[in-house]
């Protein structure tokens, strides 16, 4: 059996609205009772929390509320993948990044920048990438074992 399986997958659309935070939890909670500790559930509900408020907030900031977010779950053998595409500009995440961790500094009082550090540190791997088809995709990776 091969080591990085895929164990179960699901997919979800959301609007560009803080009320769909209510319906991301629940989505996420209900795949991921039976499949990982309460620790790692809760790291990665919020970095999820944290990835969907940044489009919300931040990429889709200037598009309409019908804008979608599509979000997706992969449980593997040893690992959980959570990816959101958002439809906002580009966005130099590994430098934003980058500069965050080289101020030494944990933003606590800085909204802007403390999600991107939560996730970094609540995740074990964490990818930004711009698509060919104008989209972004956070790609948010949890160690199970």
């Amino acid at each position: 059996m091969n080591d990085e399986e895929l164990r179960q997958t699901t997919s979800l659309e959301v609007q560009t609205d803080r009320e769909s935070l209510t319906v991301v939890w629940q989505w996420f909670e209900q795949f991921s009772q039976t499949l990982i500790g309460d620790t790692i559930q809760w790291q990665c509900k919020l970095a999820l929390t944290e990835g969907l408020t940044n489009v919300i907030d931040h990429a889709h900031k200037s598009l309409p509320e019908t804008t979608p977010i599509e979000l997706e779950l992969k449980m593997f053998t040893h690992k959980l993948e959570i990816r959101i595409w958002d439809r906002g500009g580009p966005f130099n995440f590994k430098h934003k990044l980058h500069w965050i961790l080289r101020a030494g500094l944990i933003p606590v009082d800085d909204e802007h920048h403390r999600g991107l550090f939560l996730m970094y540190k609540l995740m074990d791997e964490v990818y930004y990438t711009r698509l060919q088809d104008q989209r972004n995709c956070l790609l948010l990776i949890k160690r199970l074992k």
